[in-house]
């Protein structure tokens, strides 16, 4: 029996390494499907991954660090689920060289996200959150909030083009914002099909009242917004951020914050998950934050689920999962 081999008087086992989802109907369902064992473990570092992934086929993972060490130490892994868009916590080359197929489920929550990019956007242009606190602490004024401004007519800037970033720019023109963007693979002065507007990142982030991350986090993105970028931004403009918040330089975001260099900021995405209680994020008035949760619906946490666990399921059985980061395992 090779390395890659479970032995066939038993179920090959999927280990979910950790979920915050609370139950795993969904990846029981495809699991029993399957015939597949379903274990479900709480890890957080290499060591916990190591120590509940022993003799797997496969893991699930949400945050856990899926490192070459954990690739390495575990001989019969075929696949790595995770919950997500984003594979930065799997280091993907060790995967790919040790022929362990990486998959995500990119585009489960397009809809989702994009919708609170614009609910992150438009809480700051009306300032609902800031009067909101006003208020309950006996506040009947506007003078927290103001100046503001009407949305039709202002610029709304989307780094990254993808599914996401298409959607919330079509969602921005819908409330009256004229939409550019950038993205790598749009040249500057085209036109997306959709009708977004591509310009170079040094023009949108010259020209933008807002403006909003969908990338991914790598050696590239990590702190693209940082204090050159900030300084560079509208003195009266926001910044909106529900991709990765490793593509923003906390520290410089704060003293931009606090500095006044720019209006705001609508975080649904922290450096650091959970965001610490002692963050000075959390003290600021001109921020709108919320945890992680962009990506939720009812609907696109099942479809999460759901997905994830099929993904890993076809690869243990032989077959090309729906979405696979690391194409060539299945060359």
């Amino acid at each position: 029996m090779s390395e890659k081999e479970v032995a066939v008087d038993s179920k090959p086992r999927v280990v979910i390494t950790d979920v915050d989802h609370g139950a795993v109907a969904e990846e029981e369902a495809v699991a029993a499907a399957e015939g597949l064992e379903l274990v479900r473990a709480a890890c957080r570092t290499e060591a916990e991954v190591i120590a509940a992934a022993q003799g797997a086929a496969a893991l699930i993972v949400q945050y856990a660090p899926i490192t070459r060490a954990v690739v390495e130490a575990l001989p019969t892994l075929k696949a790595v689920g995770r919950y997500g868009v984003g594979v930065d916590n799997v280091d993907v080359e060790a995967a790919t060289q040790h022929g362990v197929a990486v998959c995500n489920v990119p585009d489960y929550g397009t809809e989702d996200v994009s919708d609170h990019a614009i609910a992150l956007a438009l809480s700051l242009a009306r300032g609902t959150v800031g009067l909101d606190r006003a208020l309950r602490a006996g506040n009947y004024s506007l003078e927290p909030v103001q100046p503001l401004h009407r949305v039709a007519g202002r610029t709304f800037g989307v780094v990254g083009l993808g599914l996401i970033g298409a959607a919330t720019a079509r969602k921005a023109r819908g409330v009256g914002y004229r939409t550019i963007g950038f993205d790598p693979l749009h040249a500057p002065g085209t036109t997306t099909a959709d009708g977004t507007e591509a310009v170079s990142f040094a023009e949108l982030i010259e020209r933008s009242d807002v403006v909003s991350l969908h990338v991914p986090l790598n050696a590239h993105s990590r702190h693209l917004i940082d204090a050159g970028v900030l300084a560079a931004m509208k003195p009266g403009a926001v910044l909106v951020n529900t991709c990765r918040g490793g593509v923003v330089d906390t520290e410089a975001l704060v003293e931009a914050l606090r500095s006044g260099a720019i209006r705001g900021a609508g975080l649904d995405v922290f450096e650091q998950e959970p965001l610490p209680q002692d963050s000075p994020l959390l003290a600021l008035p001109n921020t709108v934050l919320t945890p992680h949760a962009a990506w939720y619906s009812e609907e696109s946490q099942q479809e999460l689920k759901a997905r994830t666990a099929q993904n890993v399921a076809d690869v243990v059985a032989g077959r090309r999962p729906r979405n696979i980061v690391n194409q060539e395992v299945f060359a």
